[in-house]
């Protein structure tokens, strides 16, 4: 059976402290003049407010592209040298919750089978995306995932402020949709509308970072706002610059 190219994009994430297993994250892949990078929320490569230092990050790899219950994990080191490895930004108002770090394509196994977002995909802040708008989150959220075939599963969201504007000033829009943590780093997207004939017939608008609160609410008598934050995807030319 065909498998939406869309699930073939993103890889489970687990951060490590040596041999020690930390956290569960999403991410997803992005191509860029013949480089590839992992994609995912910076607070996954290193968080200070929780005291959250991996060194290495590890995805689960397909390998047969005829059989995707077939994978290896595949380790990615963050430092060299005492020196990080991926990429963060920072625009006007502080740091952007998004890191990128390049995968050597030469140490990928070489049956490796995955999808990657190129900036042809990449939907521009200043594009016309209505409030309300359906769009989809894919990844592994609380670490749960189809453990026999190594894939992602998707949630519908909403989009939730104005597209384009920063939202408060920060560089991200809002979804609404039920989330949780793992999420951290997965792509949203928007189907394109008759273009099934594409290898990856989607569209990026943003990476999704965490869920939104405020700090008013009471926690026995009001429900959280289920909203998110989701990182404009413009960022990514910036970070996969040569």
């Amino acid at each position: 059976m065909a498998i939406d190219s869309l699930l073939l994009t993103c890889a489970r994430l687990c951060t490590f402290a040596g041999d020690s297993h930390l956290t569960n994250a999403s991410s997803f892949f992005f191509e860029r003049d013949s480089r590839l990078f992992l994609v995912t929320s910076r607070h996954v490569m290193r968080d200070e407010a929780s005291g959250h230092h991996p060194d290495r990050i590890e995805v689960d790899l397909h390998v047969d592209p005829d059989n995707v219950a077939q994978f290896v994990p595949f380790s990615i080191p963050l430092y060299r040298d005492g020196a990080s490895l991926w990429r963060q930004g920072v625009d006007a108002a502080g740091g952007v919750d998004v890191a990128v770090i390049e995968i050597d394509r030469a140490a990928l196994p070489p049956s490796c089978a995955y999808c990657a977002f190129t900036p042809s995909h990449m939907v521009d802040p200043g594009e016309d995306i209505d409030i309300g708008a359906s769009v989809l989150i894919v990844g592994f959220p609380l670490g749960f995932y189809d453990t026999l075939h190594h894939m992602p599963v998707a949630r519908q969201a909403a989009i939730a402020s104005a597209f384009g504007l920063r939202f408060q000033g920060q560089g991200y829009f809002l979804t609404d949709a039920r989330t949780h943590r793992g999420a951290s780093g997965a792509p949203v997207a928007m189907r394109v509308a008759g273009s099934g004939a594409d290898k990856l017939p989607w569209r990026l608008l943003g990476v999704h970072s965490s869920r939104l609160d405020v700090s008013a609410r009471d926690l026995n008598q009001d429900e959280a706002l289920g909203l998110n934050c989701t990182w404009y995807a413009d960022i990514l030319m910036t970070l996969t610059e040569a």
